[in-house]
C-alpha cells in the first residue's frame, strides 16, 4: 500500500512516477522495499490516466435528506429541556 501512496504523492505534486522518485519518496518515508515492487507497479501504472483512476475509485457521499436534517433539529430542541432539568436536579 505504501507504494501506492508514495505513487499518488509523486502523482499529486506533478512529479514523474519513475525508479529514482518512487525510491526516494520510500526511503524519506522510511519505508523499506523491494526493487522489483516498485518496478511492477510502475508496469502496471504505464498507460493508467492515474486521475481519471481516482476520480472513479471515489465513493460518492451520502447527502442528508431534507427530512434527517429537519429530524435532527427536532432532535436537538427536545434534548435542550432534557439537559437543562437534568443540571436542575444535581444543583436544586
Amino acid at each position: 500500500m505504501e507504494l501506492i501512496h508514495a505513487a499518488i504523492l509523486l502523482h499529486e505534486a506533478g512529479k514523474e512516477i519513475n525508479d529514482a522518485n518512487m525510491k526516494s519518496v520510500l526511503n524519506a518515508a522510511g519505508v523499506k522495499h523491494e526493487d522489483a515492487q516498485i518496478k511492477a507497479l510502475i508496469a502496471a501504472l504505464d498507460g493508467v490516466n492515474i486521475d481519471e483512476a481516482i476520480k472513479e475509485s471515489a465513493m460518492p457521499v451520502a447527502q442528508p435528506t431534507q427530512t434527517a436534517k429537519q429530524e435532527v433539529k427536532e432532535e436537538k430542541k427536545e434534548a435542550k429541556p432534557e439537559a437543562a432539568i437534568g443540571l436542575g436536579a444535581l444543583f436544586g
